[in-house]
């Protein structure tokens, strides 16, 4: 019998009892990466977990009952403008960060979704749906340009739970003489000379980004499906366009039932940005930590709130699975975890809540049978912990050098100078030839301070 899951739906902010369209059938979506550069650490909280949410809906209703998309986002203005300053083709820059983002989600040890679409393999789709919204009335073409009247969706704004003034007035609308009103969204714009483009019935031209993802969830979970994630800067203007242009071309009441996004990450109580030259890369912290805590270090707060990125969480998911791997043994059976351990997780992926679960397991672990530690390194292994062998944890060193404190203050002093001049590449290429070496680097309150891993 299926256990009751509940979730807060952003659709009216309030947790709510999941009730599955078809239990036999359950869809889930979740916006993936647009690969213009390597994803960073704040990229790699909807990753974890939408991964755990998966293996929740898995474990209750079947693995064969679940169905997870997640989509690549291969054709956008970042991904241009990346490749120009890179000097590489788009081709060449989609595929290599793409292969790059696949290994970091094996690094973080995240499942592989059951569909993994990329939006050029599905460019006709969208040129389908635009069409369908212009001969609906819902959409209208200038200048080679095609827009979605937002006006004319009476239920915009609810999921951002705004109305049209406030959303208009807390963002940044694109500004373009070729639309009737500001709020108006591109579906379909004309390509310029060198970009990618495809035919269409208003000439060459490429699909807007909110188009995408609604015609790749409905190619694989059709008009009207269960749940759709995401992280939180993706409810306006992304989620409401999804909603706006699904909803009107499909002729449905509900586009997805129930919406989760999860909370912003913080490096060190800063906001993560170029401007302040903080952005951490996933591939990065991959010499030195390994990807279990990493795992760890993201599953720690709930993934609805915010989450401060520091050396202290690292250091403390690093004691803590060093602590766990002192009760793993192999298991060659199969083991059930305790229902009464699993409630946290069915009650809006309590993770912290879970995880203080698996202490209690431990401790009863460290004195106990073997069964009790097959229960323990299972429970583990069920958020994606404890992956490894006990040997393979062992051998993994972090990769340091030999520095001295007068060579760390040095650069310390390079990497201030560079911020200070906004060449923010240089200042990331500095904190993290000090990371590959050991040395952890934090800025706070105007100050850097540093220590050895």
């Amino acid at each position: 019998m299926n256990k009751d899951i509940f979730l807060t739906n952003s659709l009216g902010n309030k947790k709510e009892k999941f009730v599955p369209i078809d239990k036999n059938k359950i869809g889930m979506y979740v916006c993936g990466p647009t690969v213009y550069d390597d994803p960073h650490i704040g990229n790699a909280r909807p990753l974890v977990v939408f991964d755990i949410l998966y293996k929740v809906l898995k474990c209750n209703y079947g693995s064969k009952s679940v169905s997870y998309v997640r989509n690549i986002t291969d054709v956008d203005d970042k991904i241009i403008q990346s490749s120009i300053e890179k000097k590489i083709s788009i081709e060449d820059l989609t595929k290599k960060v793409t292969t790059n983002y696949h290994s970091d989600c094996d690094y973080l040890k995240c499942e592989k979704p059951n569909e993994e679409p990329k939006a050029t393999e599905n460019i006709s789709l969208m040129v389908k749906m635009t069409e369908e919204l212009i001969k609906k009335n819902f959409a209208y073409i200038n200048n080679n340009h095609v827009y979605f009247e937002v006006k004319k969706f009476k239920d915009y704004g609810k999921l951002s739970n705004k109305n049209l003034d406030e959303l208009i007035a807390g963002s940044r609308v694109e500004i373009s003489e070729n639309k009737k009103n500001p709020e108006d969204f591109v579906l379909w714009k004309p390509s310029k000379e060198n970009e990618p483009s495809w035919d269409s019935p208003w000439g060459k031209g490429r699909p807007g980004w909110h188009l995408e993802c609604s015609v790749m969830s409905k190619k694989y979970l059709g008009t009207k499906f269960d749940i759709h994630g995401g992280g939180r800067d993706l409810i306006f203007p992304h989620h409401e366009n999804e909603i706006a242009q699904s909803r009107c071309a499909n002729d449905t009441d509900v586009f997805a039932n129930y919406w989760l996004h999860n909370g912003f990450i913080t490096i060190s109580n800063e906001k993560m940005a170029k401007s302040q030259g903080n952005i951490l890369k996933i591939k990065d912290l991959k010499k030195s930590i390994n990807g279990q805590v990493l795992r760890l270090a993201l599953i720690s707060a709930h993934y609805k709130q915010p989450l401060d990125w520091n050396d202290k969480l690292l250091n403390e998911c690093q004691k803590i699975l060093n602590k766990w791997y002192d009760c793993y043994v192999e298991v060659k059976k199969s083991v059930l975890i305790p229902e009464e351990f699993l409630e946290p997780l069915y009650d809006d992926l309590n993770t912290p809540g879970y995880i203080s679960n698996i202490h209690k397991l431990y401790d009863k672990a460290q004195n106990g049978s073997i069964e009790d530690k097959e229960i323990f390194t299972t429970a583990c292994n069920f958020i994606g912990l404890l992956t490894d062998t006990k040997n393979q944890w062992l051998k993994f060193k972090k990769e340091k050098s030999d520095i001295s404190e007068e060579e760390i203050l040095s650069k310390i002093k390079e990497r201030d100078k560079a911020r200070k001049n906004k060449d923010y590449k240089l200042s990331d290429e500095i904190r993290n030839e000090l990371l590959n070496k050991g040395v952890l680097i934090e800025d706070k309150d105007g100050k850097t301070t540093w220590k050895l891993k």
